[in-house]
């Protein structure tokens, strides 16, 4: 997977290409930016609400059941160097779904590709290449 931030303008407004798609980041206006798109950290807690939602709907599909609406909250603050980050993800589920359901979509939830890859460890690579 690959994405590419482009500076657009003279701000912190870049521009995000993803797979033949593009996103819009920016910083708040108190913070120097425009605020023309989510924060960095706004799309990594959005990532992680997306991907827990898709994860549930995909394995409620496998199963036959018929979520209808769903929707996750992810909040988070943004931790100190060298602490661990702490998410806080709500799954609002149908009132429809059985215990056995819930307890089952709450387990799938925590497996969501994304919530694998926040929780593991890590490693960064980085290079500079002229342009």
């Amino acid at each position: 997977m690959k994405a590419t931030a482009r500076r657009h303008g003279s701000t912190f407004t870049h521009t995000l290409a993803i797979r033949g798609h593009e996103v819009t980041t920016d910083e708040p206006r108190d913070e120097g930016g425009q605020d023309d798109g989510p924060t960095p950290q706004e799309l990594l807690a959005g990532s992680l609400a997306a991907c827990t939602a898709i994860t549930i709907e995909m394995y409620a599909q496998r199963k036959g059941w018929d979520l209808g609406a769903v929707e996750v909250q992810c909040e988070y603050e943004q931790s100190e160097r060298g602490q661990p980050a702490e998410f806080d993800l709500v799954l609002r589920l149908p009132s429809s779904c059985t215990a056995e359901q819930v307890d089952r979509l709450r387990t799938i939830a925590a497996k969501c590709p994304v919530h694998r890859t926040l929780e593991g460890a890590v490693r960064f690579e980085q290079r500079v290449e002229s342009i």
